[in-house]
């Protein structure tokens, strides 16, 4: 029986290969203009159902099993597409992760379908399944809900601002500080989790020197300690969850 891993690796890199090098971006164009009137969103589903031929073929897989999986991943990829390029804002960052979730999810289906000792029970009985499971609930807890937190303890504190400087306060991207908490709490996280500290202080150092240069231009001390309380809540609360994390995983520290 086949390797589950191995074969949804050998999977996924047809789909990339497919889905972003193979696809022109004339394509791209066409199948917004035109949805399931477009020759090409029929050539793109099919030309990743015939991808996976290779792979298959590799595997040593019975030619009705390769028909059978290349009808499948065709069809499955052309709804999916479909339904994608006849929605509305269809090139938001949410439609494009949902597009690719689905895609993975029948790939991951036909690998776990093609390989017998690999369920959902072995799975969750496996003894790296608690530690993977504590990984991913410390990742999805220093995002939003974190975010929520400093909010919260954010809301108590005023920032006065002289009123030749509103302006310049309110510059910005919208929602681009909370993003950018996002990739810092991420960061933060993951040198935790492989015991690099060292590198927490880098990155706590690189945003102060980004901002130092903006906090410089406000006119009262309130926005600079408005920032620090929150740059600081954001770096303690993810470095006390990837401390106890990583006790849980038993990392050395570098």
């Amino acid at each position: 029986m086949f390797d589950f891993y191995g074969v949804l690796a050998s999977f996924l890199l047809i789909h990339l290969l497919c889905d972003f090098y193979l696809q022109p971006d004339s394509w791209i164009a066409a199948k917004k203009a035109s949805t399931y009137r477009a020759w090409q969103l029929y050539a793109h589903a099919l030309l990743h159902g015939i991808g996976l031929i290779i792979p298959a073929v590799i595997i040593g897989l019975s030619w009705s099993s390769v028909a059978c999986m290349v009808i499948i991943v065709s069809t499955s990829h052309f709804v999916i597409d479909w339904w994608k390029v006849s929605v509305n804002d269809s090139d938001r960052f949410a439609f494009f992760a949902l597009d690719q979730v689905l895609h993975i999810a029948v790939l991951v289906a036909i690998a776990f379908h093609m390989t017998e000792a690999v369920t959902l029970d072995a799975v969750m009985k496996h003894k790296q399944f608690p530690q993977v499971i504590m990984v991913v609930t410390g990742y999805l807890f220093i995002l939003k809900p974190t975010s929520i937190v400093i909010g919260s303890i954010l809301k108590k504190y005023t920032v006065t601002v002289d009123e030749d400087n509103t302006q310049s306060t309110f510059e910005g991207l919208i929602a681009g500080g909370e993003l950018i908490g996002y990739l810092e709490r991420t960061l933060i996280l993951t040198f935790a989790l492989v015991g690099s500290y060292a590198a927490v202080g880098f990155v706590l150092a690189a945003k102060s020197i980004f901002r130092f240069g903006e906090l410089n231009k406000e006119a009262g001390r309130s926005m600079t300690e408005y920032v620090l309380i929150g740059s600081l809540l954001s770096v303690v609360i993810t470095t006390i969850v990837g401390a106890f994390i990583s006790l849980g995983l038993d990392v050395k520290l570098k």
